[in-house]
């Protein structure tokens, strides 16, 4: 018998998140574009995490934004000022406070970002070139990723949740945004972990994982598989 998911969150019941989430109201508006594949398969994925502790935010699903409505919508609204956080030249560094809330010129801040793998999120910026055409910011991470239970593509990389946390004390400190309760996404983070962790280790549950999990600082580089959302939305590698 399938087990029963609360879908808010699409953990199963007995172990539904939403009941411990706080939720952090926040100037910025972000949104995550989310890859089909992260959406329908990915069972740690922390984009969905975020986005509950943050009601200033959204989720949409697909891989053409140049063809979604609703994001185009967010795209045309004079009203706002959206950008990419994503890495590479050009990119305005939120920790250096090279985006001011001058710059802004009244319009609300929106942050765009892909939650996908490294092959998928380029695909669908490939196929979005509204999204191209955006202003990009990164930051400069105040810690190396805390992510136990995934390889990340290199030193610098970091999940959806931490490098939605890292942008939000980077917004903070440009005065552009408050955070008001910086503790909450870390200790999802870690919770969730803690329960994939035990999981493995249980001698109980049927599984391919029976061994520890090393420190992350101590794993070879992926080569081959990486994360855009789930591993290396933050921009740091050109920091």
């Amino acid at each position: 018998m399938a087990r029963v998911t609360c879908y808010r969150c699409f953990w199963p019941e007995p172990l539904c998140w939403c009941g411990s989430i706080t939720p952090m109201p926040t100037r910025t508006r972000f949104v995550f574009l989310m890859h089909p594949k992260e959406f329908k398969r990915e069972k740690a994925g922390t984009g969905r995490l975020t986005h509950l502790c943050l009601p200033e935010s959204e989720i949409h699903m697909g891989t053409d934004f140049d063809q979604h409505a609703p994001v185009q919508a967010i795209l045309r609204d004079p009203a706002l000022y959206p950008v990419l956080l994503y890495p590479g030249g050009g990119a305005l560094n939120l920790s250096h406070g090279e985006l001011s809330p001058d710059a802004l010129g009244g319009r609300r801040l929106v942050v765009i970002l892909l939650d996908a793998t490294w092959a998928c999120a380029r695909k669908m910026l490939r196929l979005s070139p509204s999204l191209q055409a955006l202003p990009r910011i990164m930051f400069t991470p105040t810690a190396p990723s805390r992510f136990v239970i995934k390889q990340q593509p290199q030193a610098g990389c970091l999940s959806t949740l931490e490098a939605t946390h890292e942008t939000l004390l980077a917004l903070e400190r440009s005065g552009l945004d408050r955070y008001g309760a910086p503790d909450q996404l870390l200790g999802l983070f870690a919770r969730m972990q803690q329960y994939q962790i035990d999981c493995a280790m249980d001698p109980g549950r049927g599984g391919y994982r029976r061994k520890p999990y090393s420190d992350p600082g101590e794993r070879v580089t992926a080569r081959r598989r990486g994360y855009l959302g789930e591993a290396a939305t933050g921009g740091a590698r050109a920091s």
